[in-house]
């Protein structure tokens, strides 16, 4: 066996057979580099990402806040810059939240109840469709009966959407208000004059009196009966949700 160790040597330090071995080192390191890569491309894009909102829909949100229990009507418009919250309170008044993409609510009620208006001033506009972009995956679970992916967006609210269907089917505010989505229309839109506040909204009355309409102008939702709405609630969210 040792004579053929002389011709066992001589073959290793042949160059051709060195160069093969220094191409099969580096066929073995390009393989591995890009195994890597398609595991953590592959790991990346097996994280689901909430569904942009559609552009315009209409949604029955069942809400509870602190026991105070409420139906929203819920429009959104993004094509024309506005959102709109009819909320029936339990037992209670019918009031209206109307938000357009100046930074601009009316909170506001008509007949039969008494005639009032608080007019609210915010910095930032409606909702863009993807406002849930950049929000943090928290796995899945079952909410509601129906089997749901869960994100928070910056501690300010968790986001149930349905596996199947992609459909929003709850979401909790930090506040602890929860909003339990009944029904979401894509495509259904509001008619033009349901989003004309009234004009006593307008009407610059300085003292309040028992029995004049008050059209008051607001930095908060301090002032309004009830505390905050829904859509009070989405406007304090970081302003990189909204429209610019």
């Amino acid at each position: 066996m040792s004579r053929h160790i002389p011709y066992l040597l001589s073959l290793h330090a042949c160059p051709v057979f060195a160069m093969a071995s220094a191409a099969e080192a580096i066929n073995v390191l390009f393989l591995f580099l890009f195994l890597q890569h398609f595991l953590f491309t592959t790991a990346n894009d097996s994280i689901p990402v909430p569904a942009d909102w559609p552009h315009q829909f209409h949604s029955v949100l069942f809400i509870n806040r602190s026991g105070d229990l409420q139906k929203t009507d819920l429009w959104y418009d993004w094509p024309n810059g506005r959102n709109f919250n009819i909320i029936q309170h339990q037992l209670g008044e019918l009031t209206y939240d109307l938000e357009w993409d100046n930074g601009t609510s009316f909170y506001y009620t008509l007949q039969p109840f008494d005639k009032t208006c608080k007019i609210i001033l915010f910095d930032v506009g409606i909702l863009r469709p993807n406002w849930l972009d950049g929000a943090n995956y928290l796995g899945q679970e079952h909410v509601d009966n129906f089997l749901c992916n869960v994100w928070e967006k910056v501690d300010f609210i968790t986001y149930y959407e349905d596996v199947l269907t992609r459909r929003p089917v709850k979401w909790i505010f930090f506040s602890g208000m929860v909003a339990h989505v009944m029904t979401f229309e894509v495509g259904a839109v509001l008619e033009d004059e349901y989003w004309q506040a009234p004009v006593y909204c307008f009407n610059e009355i300085k003292n309040e009196t028992s029995d004049k309409t008050n059209a008051v102008v607001l930095e908060s939702e301090d002032g309004v009966p009830g505390g905050s709405s829904h859509g009070m609630l989405m406007r304090e969210m970081p302003h990189s949700a909204y429209a610019k």
